[in-house]
């Protein structure tokens, strides 16, 4: 089933070019004047590094090639031109040398972009515009002050505040950010004067960025006061005495020829001389295969498949056909939410054209004759595109309402099974005068006619989130296979840059926006099931799906090969979707009644603690209120000056409580531990009773396989990770988890298995010979690092070293430490320079793998799996910080969720070639919980800690450790 039914992640397309831009004159007449060096910088910052073979970067030139095309496309202008920045100082520096003095070089991997970018716009066949000793905003004046008088509307492509004293009747800008034109109104809005008093204001302001002066202590809003007073720049400096404020009339005369100069550099020069006459600025024939060349030089393919599609359209090459072969592609860095994420390799046979540009053949199959044509189809292709739709997102439950295949793209069909007729009651009766349901063939004949092919292993299927389909097949009866699934394909290539929902890669992939579900099935009150959609809409919208998943699927397969990725999914996500969909289906039984228990004794705790705190309060009051929360704590209690937010309100979350309990004050950690009983209460006591499905007494998770960066699964609805291990409540709550009748529940839990990943990829001797001898690790690394002998290792000193392993790895510093220890900073910043001295093999991975995330815009798992790091080139300090504390911990992960996962894959073969009963249900973090017979119970554990233990073969042993139990907390 695809996951239209769910609302996707929309594309905040980097180059801001989502949504239509408006119209250029109707004349045709009107110019366009791109600010290319502001693009050029956007798109650098934009997109992570992106290196062609040779090692060029070509991020840059990727985000702006892509930004020209969708430009050229929604604008259908005749008149463009690209406008640059000079490579040398302007004239400004000539009176005022100090000018953008400030202004840091541009990074070491943008400079070799700037030629490349200018190749670029050559080949778009676009005027390319730059003029020694001016600014590319003296010449858009400039063009705009010819093109004006002559009578032309003008349109400023730019962002750029400073050429918003530009707009004026027939000049106006764009801003490509967030694709809406800027006029008077807007720049009013920014600088609270009409644009032709812009310039003044800036020269009273200034300009940190560009190091312009202006009048220091007055800021854009008070100069936007002073020039609406007294008209202009001039007239103010001239009258600066009258001002009442005597610190700013000391300024005001103090500095008045400071913002005099501030003025002439802020204003642009509309007379400065033109590189090529306004006549030339026109958009020439296309020169399609000239663009092609140069996109294919860069390894652009998207882009390239997008002109090819072009040039279908203009018959400039047969439909289905490619212009040229293609040379080796640009290694992709980090998948920006943008077109720019599938620039990774891909064969260009395999590239289709948009969607908008191949004619869907729709058929609504309602009989079987009909139906045996496709399966005709499907046996003569190979490949089966398959989807369905459901009254319901719940597999377990749901009913199955309708099919939709694909054979090929455009060519696809839907097959109706359980639609209402449109007047049907709730209670499946129909009303009054209502019509009779449509013509549908009996779900069993359906099943029964493709049950051959979709198990046919000669006949590939192929879906989106095929696991959930997988599951409504199986309940019919039918065991799907083989299977390709799009979504994780995808997964595979482009992990956590952006969203793998089928729409979201429509529009990222295919230039194409898919029907939503919103649109067939309504929203609100008025939203019906798909049941009740009429087959007309049904059929658009559900043969689109279908359709969408074979096009992505033809778009993305090869990829795999290119990037050196088939392993990954072959081995590692691929063989897990029927897996997973057999351990949804399977799901855990649920003790309700010992939910209840423990639901009305944390109902009972909650209470008691809420009336503590009302005792420490003074008084009664919402605990769960924050605001009100806040007002108890800083105004009446006074525990300190507290952090107002926007709303006014005091902050007072988990870091504001934990700071006052750690001060002595009772009343906060009271309320964090109310905070704690309440969220166990209401997220699992109260709501996995709800979730108890009725039919089998289990509550059926669901697993998502294509969400977090480092292959993690993560589980949803509900979510059974996050329940804590290390408190009474968590543990009781694992307590309801129970075996059926005559089972067991068997836990196996892999054993510190970041910290051999560590001692492996950093390959650090001391650590591994420990795991290899099979010494207490943290015993083991206080030895190494305090230089204590494991004879006589205290519990204190051990639990230092324990600390450290795992804070090491998560980019712990010495604050943390030390509060997680209890010591001074200093104190712990002299264990962690001790422990890298020790290990110093650890630090120098640590720093390669940051650099190489830097270089590459990912990391890699020992597996392949590139988790990616869209943050590590960022120019806030803090969160590049964080992405590179990413960039270590991630492979780290990365690579024990792959031996998790090669483990899911071969535990079931293994069970059943062992004749065990033994079904796997959950995977939590390091660990695999089963239900089994109780007389397998010590034979599976033997079984499975072997697969497990031999998932990977390592440098340090891998270690698996097995619990048997009633319940789930009793077998961990």
């Amino acid at each position: 089933m695809s996951d239209k039914t769910a609302e996707d992640q929309k594309i905040a397309d980097a180059q801001g070019t989502e949504t239509k831009a408006p119209a250029p004159a109707g004349d045709g007449s009107g110019l366009y004047l791109v600010d290319g060096s502001g693009f050029i910088f956007r798109a650098f910052h934009a997109l992570p590094m992106l290196n062609r073979p040779d090692g060029t970067p070509v991020n840059a030139v990727l985000g702006f090639s892509n930004m020209l095309l969708k430009l050229l496309a929604d604008l259908k202008a005749s008149a463009v031109a690209v406008v640059f920045d000079s490579k040398r100082l302007n004239f400004r520096n000539d009176f005022y040398p100090d000018y953008k003095a400030h202004r840091p070089e541009p990074p070491e991997e943008l400079k070799p972009q700037f030629a490349l970018i200018r190749e670029a716009t050559e080949a778009f066949c676009l005027p390319c515009l730059e003029l020694e000793g001016y600014e590319a905003d003296d010449l858009i004046a400039t063009y705009a002050r010819l093109a004006n008088e002559a009578g032309r509307e003008v349109t400023i492509v730019s962002s750029d505040k400073d050429m918003m004293q530009l707009v004026r009747p027939g000049v106006r800008m764009l801003d490509p950010l967030k694709n809406k034109p800027i006029g008077p109104d807007e720049v009013f809005e920014k600088f609270g004067v009409p644009p032709d008093k812009v310039v003044d204001v800036q020269a009273l302001a200034g300009d940190s960025v560009d190091n312009v002066p202006g009048v220091p202590g007055i800021g854009v809003k008070t100069a936007a006061q002073l020039i609406t007073e007294y008209g202009d720049l001039e007239s103010l400096l001239a009258r600066a005495g009258e001002i009442k404020q005597p610190a700013r009339r000391q300024k005001l005369t103090e500095f008045a020829e400071q913002a005099r100069v501030s003025r002439r550099l802020v204003l642009l020069d509309d007379h400065a001389p033109v590189p090529k006459p306004l006549e030339e600025l026109r958009v020439r024939e296309p020169d399609h295969q000239k663009l092609i060349d140069f996109l294919r030089a860069q390894g652009f393919r998207t882009i390239v498949a997008r002109v090819e599609a072009e040039m279908r359209k203009d018959g400039t090459i047969a439909d289905g056909a490619t212009s040229a072969p293609a040379p080796a592609a640009a290694s992709a860095g980090s998948p920006a939410p943008s077109p720019a994420a599938a620039e990774a390799p891909a064969t260009p046979r395999s590239r289709p054209a948009p969607a908008t540009d191949i004619a869907k053949r729709y058929e609504l199959i309602q009989d079987l004759d009909a139906l045996a044509v496709w399966v005709e189809r499907a046996r003569t292709t190979g490949v089966l595109a398959v989807d369905t739709e459901t009254d319901s997102l719940t597999p377990s439950t749901a009913t199955l309402v309708g099919i939709s295949l694909a054979t090929e793209p455009g060519l696809a069909c839907y097959i109706p099974l359980a639609h209402k007729a449109p007047g049907t009651a709730a209670n499946g009766e129909l009303a009054f005068d209502a019509p009779e349901a449509p013509k549908q063939i009996p779900t069993a004949d359906v099943i029964e006619t493709l049950k051959g092919v979709l198990e046919d292993p000669a006949i590939l299927k192929v879906g989106h989130n095929f696991k959930f389909d997988y599951q409504l097949f199986a309940r019919h009866g039918v065991h799907v296979g083989p299977v390709d699934d799009s979504m994780l394909i995808s997964y595979v290539l482009e992990g956590g840059g952006h969203g793998h929902g089928m729409d979201e890669l429509a529009e990222l992939h295919l230039a194409y926006t898919p029907i939503s579900y919103a649109e067939v099935c309504g929203t609100g009150k008025a939203k019906i099931t798909f049941d009740r959609v009429p087959l007309d809409k049904a059929l658009d919208y559900a043969a689109e799906d279908a359709d969408i998943t074979l096009r992505l699927w033809t778009l993305l397969k090869p990829r795999l090969v290119d990037d050196r990725m088939v392993t990954v999914y072959e081995t590692l996500e691929r063989p897990l979707v029927p897996i997973i969909a057999g351990m949804e289906t399977c799901g855990v039984r649920v003790d309700r009644a010992a939910l209840a228990r423990l639901s009305q004794d944390l109902a009972v705790r909650l209470t008691e603690i809420e009336k503590e705190v009302h005792i420490l309060a003074n008084r009664s009051f919402n605990i769960g209120s924050p605001k009100q929360l806040g007002e108890i704590l800083f105004d009446e209690l006074k525990l300190g000056t507290g952090k107002k937010g926007k709303t006014g309100a005091y902050s007072t979350d988990s870091s504001v409580l934990e700071e006052l309990s750690e001060q002595g004050h009772t009343i906060a950690q009271r309320v964090l531990d109310w905070r704690q009983l309440a969220k166990l209460k209401s997220t699992y006591t109260d709501a996995l009773q709800a979730q108890i499905a009725e039919s089998t007494g289990r509550v059926h998770t669901a697993f998502a396989m294509a969400v977090t960066n480092t292959g993690r699964l993560s589980s949803t609805d509900p979510n059974l990770q996050n329940i804590p291990v290390r408190t009474e409540e968590g543990r009781k709550i694992r307590r309801a988890f129970v075996a059926m009748p005559g089972h067991k529940l068997l836990s196996v839990d892999y054993s510190q298995i970041e910290l051999r990943l560590v001692a492996e990829m950093a390959n650090i001797g001391a650590l591994k010979e420990a795991f290899r001898q099979g010494i207490d690790i943290h015993a083991a690394t206080a030895s190494q690092v305090f230089g204590v002998p494991l004879d006589q290792m205290t519990s204190e000193i051990r639990r230092k070293a324990k600390a450290i392993n795992f804070g090491i790895i998560y980019g712990i510093s010495g604050f943390g430490l030390g509060r997680q220890l209890g010591i001074m900073p200093g104190e712990a910043n002299a264990f962690i320079k001790a422990y890298f001295e020790r290990f110093h093999e650890l630090k120098a991975w640590m720093e390669e793998t940051k650099a190489f995330a830097r270089q590459h815009g990912y990391v890699v798992t020992l597996f392949g799996r590139r988790c990616y790091m869209p943050g590590i080139h960022d120019k806030n300090a803090a969160r590049r910080a964080f992405a590179e504390r990413q960039a270590i911990n991630a492979p780290i992960q990365g690579t024990a969720a792959d031996i998790m996962k090669r483990a899911m894959a071969r535990v079931p073969a293994a069970l059943e070639a062992a004749g065990s009963q033994a079904r796997m249900l959950l995977q939590v973090h390091d660990e695999l919980l089963f239900e089994v017979p109780e007389a397998e119970a010590d034979s599976a554990a033997k079984l499975i800690k072997e697969v497990m233990e031999g998932a990977a073969q390592l440098g340090v042993p891998l270690v698996a450790e097995a619990g048997i139990g009633d319940n789930w907390e009793e077998a961990h």
